[in-house]
């Protein structure tokens, strides 16, 4: 199956125009930027026409419409990148109508259940020739790649512990903000100490240093689908953590306060509250940086059984922080288009491509990454 048309959901919000932008300098394929407004598909349509070497192509489609599958069947994408966040409450009503219009799909979901439970569609996709990969962002899509690139260097792997910063200058979008709103402050299932245990979001509050670039940062829990993909993928695990914070600490400490006003039971969802959430956030953008990064830090035994730790660093400048959620979903397509990506049915995206390939997208962008070693 050819994969020349590719139809963008949600093609110009913050992660979609940055997957249109990129992609739009690919030749013979065909890009469609779709979403329920058709003025700000068309306009950065009309923004990217003169320098690009794909087909540019717009479309209205509102994936809660009654008749959207047989709107987009009529279309004709060989793929569709779903980046109409957030997916916290989505069904599976995209990738279904991608499954009946025999095409392949991605999306850059980080909500737990979504992306760990899209293997369910997996005896229909496989049935219909086509690849549903859900998680191709930052989580589970590049952090599966980092650890499965590294594991090997580990008899035993026993702990991993990561984090993702950004910069409080970075662009931010109102539909991830919801996502984690719609936790904070409520309980987070995570594998500690070898047993399930309990957690809540954006509390167990801590500081982290990441590099002398990035430098420390505040942390809290944030449920992402690694929590329960990673323990069934490395059984010797022992404990997986991950959390995420705010650069400003006003800004991450407010959201604290606001996860223990759930946790009490005075504000079941701060979710409906994003918009404004948002704006108010927007007044404090001129302080802090634009530089955000993602810390990885895997310890157990190494091959001769003596203790090992690696901490691996991935840091982005100069606002390129949310191009890092779209490289995985950009690796895929490319993979999809050349025809080297063979697999098919329903996954959420682990270990889909090494870590070599995220380097070479990531080429050209203000994005390092670096590796720590300490042993004993």
């Amino acid at each position: 199956m050819s994969c020349q048309r590719i139809l963008i959901l949600g093609g110009y919000g913050n992660f979609g125009k940055r997957i249109t932008e990129t992609l739009a300098d690919t030749a013979d394929i065909t890009l469609i930027i779709a979403g329920r407004r058709s003025a700000p598909a068309q306009q950065l349509q009309a923004q990217l026409q003169s320098t690009a070497r794909a087909c540019l192509e717009t479309a209205t489609l509102d994936l809660h419409a009654a008749d959207f599958e047989t709107r987009l069947a009529a279309l004709k994408p060989d793929l569709v990148i779903h980046t109409g966040g957030p997916f916290q409450g989505q069904d599976y009503r995209v990738p279904r109508a991608c499954i009946a219009a025999g095409c392949h799909y991605i999306d850059l979901a980080d909500d737990r259940r979504f992306v760990c439970d899209i293997s369910q569609l997996d005896a229909q996709a496989r049935a219909a020739g086509v690849l549903l990969v859900s998680g191709a962002s930052s989580v589970p899509g590049l952090s599966s790649c980092v650890i499965a690139h590294y594991a090997d260097q580990f008899s035993r792997l026993d702990d991993i512990d990561f984090a993702i910063a950004p910069g409080n200058q970075a662009e931010r979008g109102e539909a991830t903000v919801r996502g984690i709103l719609s936790y904070t402050g409520h309980p987070i299932r995570v594998w500690q100490e070898g047993r399930w245990q309990q957690v809540y979001g954006w509390m167990s509050l801590r500081r982290l240093y990441f590099d002398a670039t990035i430098g420390r940062r505040p942390l809290a829990n944030v449920d992402i689908p690694d929590l329960e993909l990673l323990p069934a993928a490395y059984p010797t695990v022992r404990s997986v953590r991950f959390q995420a914070g705010l650069e400003l600490g006003l800004l991450h400490y407010g959201m604290w306060l606001m996860a223990g006003i759930a946790r009490i039971g005075l504000v079941r969802d701060w979710s409906r509250w994003s918009k404004p959430i948002v704006r108010a956030s927007e007044w404090f953008i001129r302080w802090g940086t634009d530089t955000g990064g993602m810390q990885i830090n895997l310890r157990g035994l190494d091959q001769q059984q003596q203790p090992l730790h690696l901490k691996w660093v991935l840091g982005a400048t100069e606002g390129i922080g949310p191009y890092i959620p779209t490289l995985s979903a950009l690796i895929l397509a490319r993979r999809l288009v050349s025809g080297e990506l063979g697999e098919r049915g329903a996954m959420p995206c682990m270990n889909l491509f090494p870590l070599s390939a995220f380097e070479q997208e990531a080429q050209g962008l203000a994005i390092y990454h670096q590796l720590e070693t300490h042993r004993g």
